[in-house]
């Protein structure tokens, strides 16, 4: 549905107020009452925005001054390169599957396997990626992940679509090297069509490069950490929470957090664990399965983790009939691939830190701190 006029609009401003008043919309899910506050494209609204909002639909949805009116916007093509005018050109290399993929009208999901050549002849720092299903495959790519295939061997993960997210940009002096060579292992989740309808689909990668010649600062490393596929989701069970652990042999600075659960997750913690006990929670965030979000850390917050310390993962689940997306909820769920399954981790990107390099860091984070305080 778009809400491109007033009588649209105003048909639906109850829900609206409710999905506002309740920050399902926009979708952006994090708690701003804990941990880590400030995040770059952040798109949730103020309390001053949600209650001017409120307001409006409690007056009767007034029509105001037409004349104000904002002009319809014109909507790209759904397989447009969303970041193409961020990054002020298309991407430099676009990597297709290597041929489409029929979902047919009546069948179960499917999890397939893909192997792309990328054609390079030299090794490049990639800054962003952005991954796109074809506009017939859209509603069947659940998600979509690569890992780099090195020739002489190795790799490593690239990039990680799910559905609800659009794009990454890595944050400044950062960025991931692919090598020359290079082939891609395409892991792609099909949900069954959901209109009855044959799907075919063609998803691509694409990739926008630093400068030549430009080495960043520090390679960037994207994760699932803190995973937990020891799970146990009782039927008519509400409240249910796993934990997850990850030890941390290095010095790290993380960018980014993004939660990752199925139909039954309602929320997601992440806290660090220190070598004298110390515990401090880094982020919450509600979970919705349509909107797989990645929550961008502000430079100047940027978690600093030392070595020895240790992520730890708590998630919820509600499989009970109050949840609308737990199907029967008589059913015990335990880990599984399926959407009907669950899961639990974090997806975290972050970047390795040398003794100096985090202590330099630490020391201007203390510095900022007093300096805000005089």
């Amino acid at each position: 549905m778009t809400l491109i006029d007033y009588e649209t609009v105003r048909a639906w401003a109850p829900v609206i107020k409710d999905r506002v008043v309740r920050r399902k919309m926009p979708p952006y899910f994090i708690d701003k009452t804990v941990g880590v506050r400030s995040f770059e494209d952040d798109r949730s609204l103020t309390d001053s925005e949600i209650a001017t909002i409120a307001a409006w639909v409690d007056a009767g949805s007034p029509q105001g001054d037409m004349s104000n009116m904002p002009v319809v916007p014109e909507f790209e093509d759904s397989v447009a390169w969303t970041l193409e005018d961020e990054m002020g050109r298309p991407p430099d290399l676009i990597i297709p599957i290597p041929e489409p993929f029929t979902v047919p009208a009546d069948g179960p999901n499917w999890w397939m396997t893909f192997y792309s050549d990328t054609g390079l002849t030299e090794d490049r720092w990639i800054k962003a990626f952005e991954t796109k299903p074809s506009a017939e495959g859209f509603p069947v790519v659940h998600h979509a992940v690569t890992s780099m295939e090195f020739p002489e061997g190795g790799g490593g993960f690239l990039s990680e679509y799910a559905l609800g997210k659009t794009a990454d940009i890595n944050p400044p002096g950062t960025g991931q090297l692919i090598k020359a060579g290079t082939r891609l292992n395409w892991n792609v989740h099909y949900a069954a069509s959901p209109d009855g309808l044959d799907r075919t689909d063609r998803t691509r990668l694409g990739l926008w490069f630093l400068p030549e010649n430009e080495e960043p600062e520090h390679e960037l490393i994207r994760s699932h950490m803190a995973d937990n596929e020891d799970l146990d989701l009782p039927g008519g069970e509400a409240a249910i929470r796993t934990d997850g652990y990850e030890f941390l042999d290095k010095n790290i600075r993380i960018t980014t957090f993004q939660p990752h659960l199925h139909n039954l997750g309602t929320r997601q913690c992440i806290e660090v664990i220190y070598q004298d006990n110390r515990r401090q929670t880094l982020s919450c965030a509600d979970w919705d399965f349509g909107w797989h979000i990645a929550y961008n850390y502000a430079d100047d917050v940027q978690p600093l983790i030392p070595k020895g310390s240790m992520l730890h993962v708590t998630s919820w689940f509600n499989n009970s009939p109050s949840n609308p997306w737990a199907g029967d909820s008589r059913n015990w769920v335990g880990f599984g691939q399926r959407s009907t399954d669950d899961m639990s981790f974090s997806w975290i990107s972050y970047y390795e830190l040398t003794d100096e390099e985090y202590d330099a860091a630490v020391a201007e984070r203390l510095g900022q701190s007093n300096a805000g305080s005089d």
